[in-house]
């Protein structure tokens, strides 16, 4: 992406000609990846031949400049009704502006070039959406690609686009990068700015960010950081890695828990650490999740029902049966597990977990078989994201390659705040060339 963009500001490309390339295989392509809902090809054109104008006349532009992106279609795009993958919406005006988030990097010359699919108004882990169809896994079409934000994160594992922006309520940009291979970071709760974004569950969604590789991560999370880079990205010399066991080590299919050991090992990772009581945290943030989204949409759930995703419907509908008295319960536990995790992080500045519990499951099916115990897919695909999001930390899934093999996700988590050091140490495993072999 930076080379890219390097290319470009020394005239051996053009922008125009990045944008024209990008948008003709877009158009090719979509028809059966289904990543995006929107097309912006005019504005995106418009963008590519400002960029090159300036070039030519000397004028400075960002270091981004002529890189294309995608965002999730929950995302505020100028003159583009924000769908947030519902029917309901398509009667709402258009965005009267771009979200900050997509200006910040327009700002720094990306140019956006389209709008992705994603789980109907983000609540899910499949991207598998009634009204807009299906995204599949560009690693195996027969395969989810993860959600919500999956059509994102098909597009940068497709290689349309080098960067896109999601957003991760409980996993949602981590869940669709482990299954699709591509890095996905989700910031500390309220780094980056939520204007401009059709939420799901306010004290929980963050917007997030996908690229193809970490270098390029950081150069999108530099624009973000405000000045708050507190360690170089290289090295690993004083940082204490702690492996999450208990709760992190359970549920899943053992060559997850086999790639995630292989990977510490590599690392010289020994010290394990237990958060405690976290599958009642998840728990909590279900509860969480289901009543802040089912009154956010009651007023719809009461007069436009059968226009809703079944899918997500019906547990919007179960949502808004929740005590209040649970909710409640819910925000006081939610203090306890942060002061918790905050203690942990006094001794170990970084926890490694999995991601995902299995590599994507097919497409169209809703339950999958986990040590031997069947479970539904859309729930359970982020109970080793959920507890993190609950609290608001950030964490960034990295890819685990293996031959011949559909991806699986390491899950790099640190204290507020401690982007960086979650970044140094995803530039080290990818320098190490993490190829984890099927035993």
């Amino acid at each position: 992406m930076c080379n890219l963009a390097r290319s470009i500001q020394n005239r051996q490309t053009s922008a125009l000609e990045v944008i024209s390339q990008t948008l003709a295989e877009i158009e090719a392509k979509n028809p059966h990846l289904n990543c995006f809902t929107d097309i912006l090809q005019p504005r995106a054109l418009a963008q590519a031949q400002k960029i090159d104008q300036a070039i030519a006349n000397g004028e400075p532009v960002g270091v981004l400049a002529g890189v294309p992106f995608a965002v999730k279609n929950l995302f505020d795009i100028k003159g583009i009704v924000t769908l947030a993958g519902s029917k309901i919406n398509r009667d709402h005006p258009a965005a009267r502006q771009d979200a900050i988030a997509i200006q910040t990097l327009e700002a720094a010359g990306a140019v956006l070039v389209g709008a992705t699919n994603m789980d109907e108004y983000a609540y899910g882990f499949v991207t598998e959406n009634a009204h807009y169809r299906a995204t599949p896994n560009p690693r195996d079409p027969s395969r989810i690609s993860g959600g919500s934000s999956g059509g994102s994160a098909a597009a940068v594992a497709a290689n349309l686009v080098p960067l896109a922006l999601g957003s991760d309520t409980n996993g949602s940009v981590r869940v669709p990068a482990a299954c699709c291979g591509v890095v996905g970071l989700k910031p500390t709760f309220g780094r980056v700015s939520r204007q401009g974004l059709f939420l799901f569950v306010s004290s929980l969604d963050h917007p997030g960010f996908f690229s193809d590789n970490v270098a390029d991560m950081a150069a999108i999370w530099s624009l973000f950081a405000k000045n708050n880079l507190k360690a170089p990205l290289s090295g690993l010399e004083g940082v204490k890695i702690a492996l999450a066991d208990d709760y992190f080590q359970q549920g899943a299919e053992p060559e997850v828990f086999e790639a995630v050991t292989a990977i510490a090992e590599r690392l010289g990772v020994t010290k394990k650490i237990t958060i405690p009581e976290t599958a009642r945290a998840r728990a909590a943030a279900y509860i969480i999740s289901a009543a802040e989204g089912a009154n956010w949409h009651l007023p719809r759930l009461q007069t436009r029902l059968e226009d809703f995703d079944p899918a997500t419907r019906d547990r919007f509908l179960a949502g808004a049966l929740i005590p209040s008295s649970w909710y409640l319960q819910a925000q006081r536990f939610r203090r306890w597990y942060r002061d918790r995790l905050r203690e942990i992080f006094a001794e170990v500045d970084i926890i490694l977990t999995p991601t995902i519990p299995c590599i994507a499951p097919p497409l169209g099916v809703e339950k999958m078989i986990i040590d031997g115990q069947e479970l539904l897919i859309r729930p359970n695909l982020g109970r080793f994201t959920q507890p993190f999001s609950f609290i608001g930390l950030p964490a960034l899934s990295l890819p685990i390659k293996r031959p011949s093999q559909l991806p699986l996700g390491l899950q790099i988590i640190a204290a507020p705040d401690r982007e960086d050091l979650i970044l140094r140490v995803a530039r080290v495993l990818e320098e190490m060339l993490i190829d984890i072999p099927h035993k």
